[in-house]
């Protein structure tokens, strides 16, 4: 070496350390940084969801929310939109007797043991439609004092291109939220009387 003063002076330069060290490290901590904002954008538009359907369901459960039903789904999906601009958005009503009866199965008669409802086995049909449902409740708002479930689903283009640099995360983001409220007790709350079906 004492021949190259070049080439010893070019051993013990640490001076590209750096860059080395940061083309390991950086990629990992950009995607990070990067997924960390994800996930945060996606909690803010949960609880941004959560929060407007409960207002929209607190305005549907009033007398008058059966006429304004579509007034109240376009102001959901405005104030909604504020946040995520193009989400595509969309909202089911489950009307029920009771809260107790919120996603609970309609009763068969297990005749042959399994677990199932089929072969001809007798059921409940709470909600009118002729099959057995794991879910007795009806579509729509129901009618006084029922309890509804409100459900709503938004589905939206990441903000962050994390599918990019993650082969099998999807570019697309679904997101849920529900509520449970009772309707106002304007009127005597009917009855449901179930029909007696056969399972198939």
């Amino acid at each position: 070496m004492a021949g190259h003063p070049f080439l010893a002076r070019l051993a013990r330069d640490e001076g590209g350390m750096t860059v080395v060290e940061f083309a390991i490290v950086g990629p990992v901590l950009i995607l990070l940084v990067v997924g960390l904002f994800d996930l945060g954008h996606q909690l803010y538009a949960t609880s941004i969801l959560q929060g407007t359907l409960q207002n929209s369901a607190r305005q549907a459960t009033l007398e008058n929310g059966f006429s304004l039903q579509d007034q109240i789904d376009a102001d959901l999906e405005e104030n909604f939109n504020t946040i995520i601009p193009v989400a595509d958005l969309t909202v089911t009503r489950r009307s029920f007797q009771s809260f107790t009866d919120i996603v609970t199965p309609e009763e068969f008669t297990d005749g042959n043991g399994d677990g199932v409802c089929n072969d001809g086995e007798p059921f409940e049909d709470m909600n009118g439609n002729g099959s057995w449902d794991q879910d007795r409740g009806r579509d729509g708002l129901g009618g006084a004092r029922d309890a509804v479930l409100f459900r709503a689903t938004a589905t939206y283009d990441r903000m962050f291109p994390l599918a990019g640099l993650i082969p099998t995360m999807s570019n697309e983001v679904v997101i849920e939220a529900s509520t449970v409220l009772r309707n106002q007790p304007y009127n005597e709350q009917g009855t449901r009387v179930p029909t007696i079906e056969n399972c198939t």
